[in-house]
């Protein structure tokens, strides 16, 4: 954070985001975008995020779930081959978070705005020549097109869709 004059204020951690280092309740509110697609157990994910919220926290998810039949084409943006991807349905991270001790208190699906997104983006390249210098290309390197195609192609055919979650621990 220290390129941006952040490092006074904020810390990054790298780390198992299902057993993680800090104490308990060490967070009043937390958000995960684009993370359990890659984490299998979400169980063991819920209830470590638990364990660190304070008691009345929020955490929003925002992850590409699971919504419907179908086969997914890989490269994908998170995944590389079907071997790499933890995609689960937003029925399972609701389980896992109940199981934890949340309460679930908004679920959306984001298929059409992320549908109009890829639109939108699709059309500045185009329009552009070409990519900007900065952008989810350069996250997802080489095969950027591949994997966003395969994600929309996924997401147009009503497979796969961003759903947005806001869950609250309660308890202690």
């Amino acid at each position: 954070c220290e390129w941006v004059g952040l490092d006074d204020r904020v810390r990054l951690h790298h780390e198992d985001a299902t057993a993680m280092s800090f104490a308990p309740e060490s967070f009043d509110r937390a958000y995960m975008l684009h993370v359990g697609m890659n984490i299998p157990d979400k169980r063991a994910l819920a209830a470590d995020v638990y364990r660190v919220l304070r008691p009345g926290a929020i955490l929003g998810i925002y992850d590409v779930m699971r919504v419907g039949p179908g086969e997914l084409e890989y490269p994908v943006p998170w995944a590389s081959a079907a071997a790499g991807s933890a995609l689960a349905t937003a029925h399972e991270y609701r389980q896992a978070a109940e199981a934890a001790g949340f309460r679930v208190l908004e679920e959306r699906d984001r298929r059409a705005f992320a549908l109009e997104f890829f639109a939108r983006m699709r059309e500045r390249i185009e329009a552009a020549g070409g990519p900007p210098p900065l952008g989810l290309h350069v996250i997802l390197g080489a095969r950027a097109p591949e994997k966003l195609r395969n994600m929309v192609a996924g997401i147009a055919s009503g497979a796969i869709a961003p759903v947005e979650l806001l869950l609250q621990k309660v308890g202690g």
